[in-house]
């Protein structure tokens, strides 16, 4: 189950049932099972006082990810900064949503089991994001 909140920032029109089917994918293809998985979407005030408060970190971040999975079952908490993803966005010249849902998949990997703290991690990292990406089908309108 995909659950979403907002802390410190605007609402924003996102589908649970959208998560739930593109990460349910995602996991199912990396062998383990999309369990609970809780979507907090906050500003970089936010989040920094969590990385501060959590990781000891006094630096904004795009995310901080809290790991509950156990045999098999993704899950966890994953606090994203909307503020971030808008200028990373930016930076990358990307559209919002498309960022949005990369740093939504990014979190997910880790849960999954993926790092990215040495150069050869975040290569792989990366890979399994545009992999992870390239799953969303995107829809006429």
């Amino acid at each position: 189950m995909i659950e979403i909140y907002f802390e410190d920032t605007e609402v924003l029109d996102l589908s649970p049932e959208f998560f739930v089917s593109w990460l349910s994918e995602v996991s199912s293809a990396e062998g383990v099972s999309l369990g609970d998985v809780t979507l907090v979407f906050c500003s970089d005030e936010y989040l920094l006082e969590m990385n501060k408060k959590h990781l000891n970190h006094d630096y904004y971040t795009d995310i901080i990810t809290f790991d509950y999975t156990e045999e098999g079952v993704v899950s966890g908490d994953l606090f994203i900064s909307v503020d971030r993803v808008r200028e990373n966005a930016i930076d990358n010249k990307a559209m919002f949503h498309v960022e949005l849902n990369r740093v939504v998949g990014h979190g997910v990997l880790h849960l999954i089991g993926y790092n990215d703290k040495s150069q050869e991690e975040q290569s792989e990292m990366t890979a399994k994001e545009n992999w992870a990406l390239g799953l969303i089908v995107p829809r006429e309108t």
